[in-house]
């Protein structure tokens, strides 16, 4: 060393300080790909993308490969600093070298490069992989060693080493990536997948049409007010019954009835019954997820939700599951989610008190609870715990609620407002 002179050993230095950079940044970028964006841009024939993905396939090799590199280019490093700084300083420049080239290697070889490969680490990953896989290919023997000196130690911790494999989200997991893609996804998108996402924690319960609002044909009854349901019923199906719920005969599809009624002038209740198409029975607390592939598989649109003992709970159809996913179909799209519900000028809504909670949350994005009562008229009867007189006003979970009209041992009418208003209502009164 004493021959070479201290100007090429200062550019060695600053050499060595670059590569000490190149190995940190590439270990940090890395380490932080996106590993989903890194598939897909695989499957697309990326050269690079393919090329990182093969080295993240066993990040065991990959890491030896980058701290057998980086540790070689920081200890050489280190020697040749305390040679320049004896030849500079003599004995006290061994302390002087150490500092500085601490405070150099901290800052140049660590933090700096680490902090742009965090920032951007496609930008450093990928073309840091054309340097590390024949670095992997040339020095693979001391790798593979050092790694299996590494790994045996790992094991009798009885930590597995494996090669990585694509790692799964959880549906929360993926509901994060959804609400943090941004502008990437468009709003309505957005809602779309989330409405996907949240198909198996909801229930054929949290949807039905409750039994009291079904409508039916009974078979029993007179046969011209049948007649008059028929071509009158908005609806394309239609529960038929004898004299009873609890007495399901089955569903009408009201198209073929029809048509039936118009090639046939003597069209009767027998002819009637032979369309009846038997009814299609779903337990109570299936998931939405389930009850979707049933419909697909049995090719139904319409199915009857009923209890542990057979009763009939509610009415549930294909539409109201996809109404879960994209919304309510409607031909007015200003209308879309607020059937139910009429805005006031003081900022206020007019509400059905049969309106579920969940499409209430959904179309005024509000957090009232879901886990109890499924109507508004549910959570309304069990904050009280007893049925109201008209003018009641309440404060439902933060919003100010005044019941408007009872219908029976329901409430029919309320009108709640939001948070705000409800807090402004109240400071004022």
């Amino acid at each position: 060393m004493d021959n070479i002179h201290i100007g090429v050993l200062c550019v060695v230095l600053v050499l060595l300080i670059g590569c000490s950079a190149f190995f940190s940044s590439a270990e940090t970028g890395l380490m932080t790909l996106n590993r989903y964006r890194l598939r897909h841009r695989a499957r697309e024939g990326d050269k690079a993308a393919i090329r990182t993905s093969r080295l993240l396939e066993r990040p065991d090799r990959l890491i030896g490969i980058i701290l057998l590199g980086n540790n070689f280019v920081n200890i050489l490093a280190s020697s040749l600093a305390t040679i320049i700084a004896l030849h500079l300083l003599g004995e006290a420049g061994i302390v002087v070298s150490t500092v500085i080239l601490t405070l150099i290697l901290l800052v140049f070889g660590e933090v700096a490069p680490k902090t742009l490969a965090a920032l951007h680490p496609e930008r450093i990953a990928f073309p840091a992989s054309a340097v590390l896989a024949p670095l992997l290919k040339v020095f693979y023997p001391l790798v593979w060693l050092t790694n299996m000196v590494a790994n045996s130690l790992l094991r009798l911790f009885r930590v597995t080493i494996q090669t990585s494999s694509p790692h799964s989200l959880s549906a929360e997991e993926l509901r994060t990536v959804v609400l943090e893609a941004g502008v990437m996804i468009p709003k309505r998108h957005q809602t779309m997948l989330l409405g996907i996402l949240e198909l198996e924690e909801i229930t054929v319960n949290d949807i039905m049409v409750p039994r009291n609002e079904v409508e039916g044909i009974d078979l029993e009854g007179d046969w011209a007010e049948i007649v008059a349901k028929l071509t009158r019923s908005p609806y394309t199906r239609m529960l038929v019954y004898r004299d009873t719920f609890d007495q399901v005969v089955g569903f009408l599809h009201l198209r073929k009835v029809l048509n039936t009624m118009m090639q046939k002038p003597d069209f009767n209740r027998a002819d009637l019954e032979n369309l009846i198409r038997e009814p299609y029975f779903i337990p109570e607390g299936t998931s939405l997820t389930r009850q979707l592939v049933n419909f697909q598989q049995l090719r139904r649109r319409v199915g009857l939700v009923v209890d542990e003992y057979g009763e009939v709970l509610g009415l549930v159809t294909l539409e109201d599951i996809l109404e879960e996913i994209v919304g309510e179909f409607t031909t007015d799209p200003a209308s879309i989610g607020k059937r139910n519900l009429v805005p006031r000028a003081d900022g206020g809504y007019v509400v059905d008190g049969r309106t579920s909670i969940r499409s209430l949350n959904r179309a005024l994005d509000w957090q009232l609870p879901t886990d109890g009562p499924r109507t508004l008229n549910g959570l309304i009867m069990e904050h009280l715990e007893t049925i109201p007189e008209p003018g009641t006003r309440l404060s439902l979970i933060g919003h100010l609620t005044e019941i408007v009209e009872i219908s029976g041992n329901r409430v029919k009418t309320v009108i709640i407002w939001p948070t705000e208003v409800a807090e402004l209502a109240e400071s004022a009164g």
